[in-house]
């Protein structure tokens, strides 16, 4: 296996505002590379042309179409004002665009408010916690991580909770950084694959995440989070999604719509 950062480490520059690099079979999701890998190359990608864009604060990502593993992205600064800067990505495979993103970066400002109302769930220890899906099951690139079920139920369980707490990190330890987390923020399962009483396909359609705080660059930690289902119907669900680091801080919020084929 191509180790996450490895792979990041083989993106090459293509022009100034162009990258491109092959992501192997297993980081893949079905026919298509992992979309939480996906939003990362993109990330990469605006990182290069804007490197000094400050903090990233949100991100909208569009998973158009499937990418077979030969990804070229190409990145442009769509405004740079006095404290927040926009990058757009697009991501093409096989000619066709796969992913389009949007990136906020914008500096920090003296604020009144320092505080946070969602803190992180009681919940058990992750050495404590059962495997989130038994060894060699689930698509390719779930081998890249180290995943344990918190609270819910497991995926295509026939369960009647539609939310869930996963532990996950990176089994790669220099996996670190904002990018690495992007990497990690789509990871677990929607929630409504626990309601699934037997296998079917699923497909993110749309994922948008805000960075409430920097993640430190030191060895790959875990992450804790939450992911639960608003409404699903009419082969659509809506979820929301929340990370917090090991202490309890927490890390990003996001929305998630997710087509179910069951």
């Amino acid at each position: 296996m191509l180790s996450f950062t490895d792979l990041l480490g083989s993106v090459r520059a293509a022009g100034d505002e162009t990258t491109s690099v092959d992501v192997p079979e297993d980081w893949m999701q079905g026919r298509t590379v992992y979309g939480g890998l996906s939003a990362a190359l993109a990330l990469d990608a605006a990182l290069r042309i804007a490197p000094d864009a400050g903090p990233l604060r949100s991100a909208l990502v569009s998973f158009i179409g499937p990418a077979d593993g030969g990804f070229e992205f190409q990145a442009s600064v769509l405004r740079a004002g006095r404290s927040v800067r926009h990058v757009a990505v697009d991501g093409f495979s096989g000619g066709k665009i796969a992913i389009r993103c949007a990136f906020v970066f914008g500096a920090a400002r003296p604020s009144i408010f320092d505080e946070h109302h969602a803190p992180a769930p009681a919940v058990r220890p992750p050495e404590e916690c059962p495997p989130l899906l038994p060894r060699d099951q689930g698509p390719s690139f779930v081998r890249h991580y180290d995943a344990r079920l918190a609270a819910g139920a497991g995926p295509v369980s026939g369960s009647e909770a539609s939310d869930h707490l996963v532990w996950v990190r990176h089994r790669d330890a220099a996996a670190t950084g904002l990018v690495a987390l992007v990497a990690l923020g789509d990871m677990p399962p929607p929630a409504m694959l626990a309601r699934f009483p037997e296998p079917a396909p699923i497909s993110s359609i749309t994922w948008m995440l805000n960075i409430l705080r920097a993640p430190e660059e030191r060895e790959a930690e875990w992450r804790l989070m939450r992911t639960w289902a608003e409404d699903a119907r009419e082969g659509y669900s809506s979820q929301d999604m929340a990370v917090w680091d090991k202490d309890g801080r927490p890390i990003a919020t996001g929305r998630q719509s997710v087509a179910l084929f069951l």
